[in-house]
């Protein structure tokens, strides 16, 4: 009875052990890829390929020169914290010492600690604690900041989806930034509302390009998608314009339009602030129509009106909204490319425009240095 007792003690003690086991590892794993654990471990593994590149520079120097330092130096600069750099930087120096007793001096021979050496591997390690205060300065995780700026463009991205609609009706959106960048000053938000009966969706050209306006277009993707669908459609734009006001931005305006559309009827309304107009094709006559809206940009005064222009698609109808960027060059105004635009979308009428968006930025606007976006609405 009594080997049981301690058999369920021990057994108890045991499992409580590997419980705060389990804990510290996940805590050690929440933290590693946070960021926030200690640098030892990554300071040990770079310097440890200290002493082991001294020493195949003193038996083979041809081979592995002493400027080769700057390689572990190099890699500390990208992983570790400034004062572990520190640490780092004395284990190299005294590499450099032992490296130079063991090989003689420098004139004996070129593959010597010469002042070539010594320089390049104090010029790296400069440019290695530079970025790490720099690093720290910024509070970016000393082990993750690189992936930042990647999942800063997914969660645009994401932001910019468009959400399902039911049959009979397709819309994609198409977003090109500046210069082959990742970030753009376009961006789209929608949402359904009215129970899924209605969807509304927001195309907004930031004034700047590329990663000038990737900032601005991050924060106003946010507050716009926020405010969509929370208001009446008639006071999306008039909060827009006031939260463009409110942040008291030098290069503060942006261009804007609302599209309103009743997924059952087909009736839609364009509410524009300063954007350029959206363009209709009637699959009736195989005709565009301009669809143009009043008001004015963005950020500019307080108390903006804007006025919508109504319409209506019906079946193989074609609604396109896009950003100047695609339309607008420095040896082509607006009418022209417009004019190019629905040109090029005529191609899609008897195949259909499903996958239109991206193959129409690439036949109008490939290689314009300016952001490009387009959202495509048909009915079929």
């Amino acid at each position: 009875m009594a080997k049981d007792v301690a058999r369920e003690g021990l057994g108890l003690r045991w499992s409580r052990w590997l419980h705060r086991a389990r804990l510290g590892v996940r805590r050690s794993a929440v933290d590693y890829f946070r960021g926030d654990a200690s640098d030892w471990a990554g300071l040990a593994a770079v310097a440890l390929t200290i002493p082991a590149l001294a020493w195949t520079t003193v038996l083979m120097p041809e081979w592995c020169p002493p400027s080769a330092l700057a390689l572990p130096i190099l890699a500390g600069g990208l992983l570790l914290r400034p004062a572990s750099l520190l640490l780092l930087y004395a284990a190299s120096a005294v590499a450099l010492v032992a490296e130079s007793a063991a090989l003689g001096p420098y004139r004996e021979g070129p593959a010597r600690v010469t002042p070539g050496s010594v320089l390049v591997v104090t010029a790296v390690a400069l440019t290695g604690l530079i970025i790490a205060q720099f690093r720290a300065r910024v509070g970016v995780p000393w082990r993750r900041g690189h992936t930042m700026l990647f999942d800063l463009r997914e969660r645009i991205r994401v932001q910019s989806r468009l959400p399902r609609l039911p049959g009979g009706w397709h819309a994609e959106m198409a977003l090109r930034p500046a210069g082959g960048q990742s970030f753009s000053g376009d961006f789209v938000v929608a949402t359904r509302t009215s129970g899924g009966r209605v969807l509304e969706a927001v195309l907004t050209d930031v004034s700047g390009k590329g990663m000038d306006a990737a900032s601005r277009s991050l924060l106003l993707s946010g507050a716009f998608g926020g405010l969509l669908g929370s208001l009446p459609p008639h006071a999306f734009l008039g909060a827009a314009n006031g939260y463009l006001l409110r942040q008291n931005w030098e290069e503060g305006f942006a261009t804007s339009v609302h599209l309103v559309l009743d997924l059952e009827s087909g009736d839609y309304e364009l509410l524009s602030a300063g954007h350029l107009p959206g363009v209709q094709l009637h699959a009736g006559t195989g005709r565009w129509e301009e669809k143009s809206a009043e008001g004015p940009l963005l950020g500019v005064y307080d108390g903006a009106e804007f006025h919508g222009v109504k319409g209506t698609l019906r079946s193989g109808d074609v609604l396109m909204l896009f950003t100047d960027g695609l339309v607008e060059t420095s040896d082509r105004d607006i009418t022209e490319g417009m004019d190019r635009l629905m040109g090029e979308a005529d191609r899609f009428v008897a195949t259909g425009f499903r996958g239109s968006a991206w193959r129409l930025i690439e036949a109008v606007a490939k290689d314009v240095n300016d952001d490009r976006a387009l959202l495509v609405v048909c009915r079929d």
